[in-house]
C-alpha cells in the first residue's frame, strides 16, 4: 500500500520577502558600505547571544502587511555560532533568505507536510521581537530558509 497522498499545490501563506541575511567579519565596516553605496539606514542593532551575533537591520522598504523588507547584516561573535562556521566555510556573502508570514507556527507547518525539514520545533524569537524559525537547506535548493513573523507593534 502506498502512503497518503501530501498536499496538492503550494503553500501560501507567505506575505513577503522579509529579509536577506549578509554574513560578515566586521559589521561596522559592512554598514559603512550599504550606507555609503546604496543610501540604506540602519533600522535596528542588535546582539543576539543565542545566536551568537551582532547584527544590523538595513530597511529597505516597507510593504502592504505592515512588515518590510531588510538586509540583515551578521557578524558572529564567538566562534563555534553558525555564523562564524558559516564564514570559515564560505568566506563572506548571502548566508540566508527570510519570508515574512502572519502566523509562523502555521506556515512552519504548512511548508513541512511539503516534505521540508522545519529545523526549530517551536518558533523562536529572532529581530526586533519577532518569531522565527529556520527550514534545512538542502529542502529548499541548497539555501538556508527563515520564516518570520513580525513583532506587533501597538
Amino acid at each position: 500500500m502506498g502512503s497518503a497522498p501530501g498536499p496538492s499545490g503550494p503553500f501560501s501563506g507567505l506575505t513577503r520577502l522579509d529579509h536577506v541575511g549578509i554574513a560578515c567579519r566586521d559589521l561596522d565596516a559592512s554598514i559603512d558600505f550599504y550606507r555609503s553605496t546604496y543610501g540604506f539606514v540602519v533600522e535596528h542593532e542588535e546582539v543576539n547571544e543565542e545566536q551568537g551575533v551582532r547584527e544590523a537591520m538595513l530597511r529597505i522598504n516597507g510593504t502592504d502587511d505592515g512588515g518590510a523588507t531588510y538586509l540583515q547584516l551578521l557578524e558572529p561573535t564567538r566562534p563555534d555560532s553558525p555564523v562564524a562556521k558559516f564564514l570559515d566555510r564560505n568566506g563572506e556573502g548571502v548566508h540566508h533568505i527570510a519570508f515574512g508570514t502572519g502566523d509562523v507556527a502555521a506556515s512552519a507547518a504548512g511548508v513541512g507536510e511539503r516534505g521540508v525539514r522545519v529545523l526549530d520545533k517551536e518558533p523562536r524569537h529572532g529581530t526586533l521581537g519577532s518569531s522565527i524559525v529556520f527550514l534545512h537547506p538542502k529542502d529548499c535548493g541548497g539555501v538556508l530558509t527563515e520564516l518570520v513573523q513580525a513583532a506587533e507593534h501597538p
